[in-house]
């Protein structure tokens, strides 16, 4: 299938790439086109245990609902007795009211960087798959005591290598918030205990570029602003050198957090 990719047009390539609908956190269409390695851990086998065992849970920035919906299937019957969700884009959120609602899961609309709309202590379980920032005082506020977060995070320098090909050399800085030594300082510093916080660096491959443009169109803060029409050159060089030498290689970052509020 792959091979297929690479007798068809740099303008055919490009013109499905981007086409194809954005909303949600469903990579089926990639099949065949990219391939990201997964993290050891396996969060939402995790995460499906985990809700098991918890009587009140949130889902913060939830996508399209997709991983939260895989954990409840798993966990059924043992679901908790509360859980709800929160998105910030309003296509993912509609996404997730349908894919969460026979769960009987709401999903708030709240914007990434705003307050949690919930009360002080109100779960026993706060998760999040890929934050775009982890809002820790706001987590440490609506966990109970003895309560738990636990959440995969994006590491620092994810997809770099692709990111650098369009927007050259970025500095270091660029992403030390997500640093793993920086995201336990700040979780301790909203007075929460690090329990586990693993990080692994795994490889990626983008078949044609068809997947390059689909992946920065649904990844939107990996080159701000992209469009085919800006970085047409660069994509056609990019498309070339796939033809010539095979799939583009980069390297994806994973956190995993684990934090326990404290019972007292």
């Amino acid at each position: 299938m792959k091979e297929a990719h690479h007798t068809r047009t740099f303008e055919d390539l490009v013109a499905e790439g981007a086409a194809v609908p954005t909303e949600g956190w469903d990579f089926s269409w990639f099949e065949g086109r990219a391939t990201e390695a997964r993290p050891s851990w396996g969060y939402a086998t995790s995460l499906a245990e985990r809700l098991a065992r918890a009587t009140a849970a949130l889902d913060i920035q939830t996508g399209g609902g997709e991983v939260l919906d895989f954990a409840l299937r798993r966990a059924a019957p043992d679901v908790p007795a509360l859980v709800a969700a929160t998105e910030g884009w309003p296509p993912n959120a509609a996404k997730a009211t349908a894919l969460l609602r026979p769960h009987g899961v709401p999903v708030v609309a709240c914007p990434e960087d705003a307050p949690l709309p919930f009360a002080d202590a109100a779960f026993d379980l706060v998760v999040s798959r890929h934050p775009v920032t982890p809002h820790w005082a706001e987590i440490a506020r609506v966990l109970q005591p003895g309560g738990t977060y636990f959440a995969q995070h994006v590491g620092p320098r994810s997809v770099f290598e692709l990111v650098e090909y369009f927007l050259g050399p970025l500095p270091e800085q660029q992403s030390a918030h997500r640093h793993p030594d920086r995201e336990r300082a700040d979780a301790e510093a909203a007075g929460l205990d690090v329990v586990d916080l693993r990080a692994e660096r795994l490889r990626m491959e983008f078949h044609d570029i068809a997947a390059v443009v689909h992946f920065l169109r649904k990844v939107v803060w990996m080159v701000p602003g992209f469009t085919v029409e800006e970085y047409r050159p660069r994509l056609r060089t990019l498309h070339e050198r796939i033809v010539s030498d095979g799939p583009f290689v980069a390297h994806s970052t994973r956190n995993l957090v684990e934090a326990r509020k404290p019972a007292a």
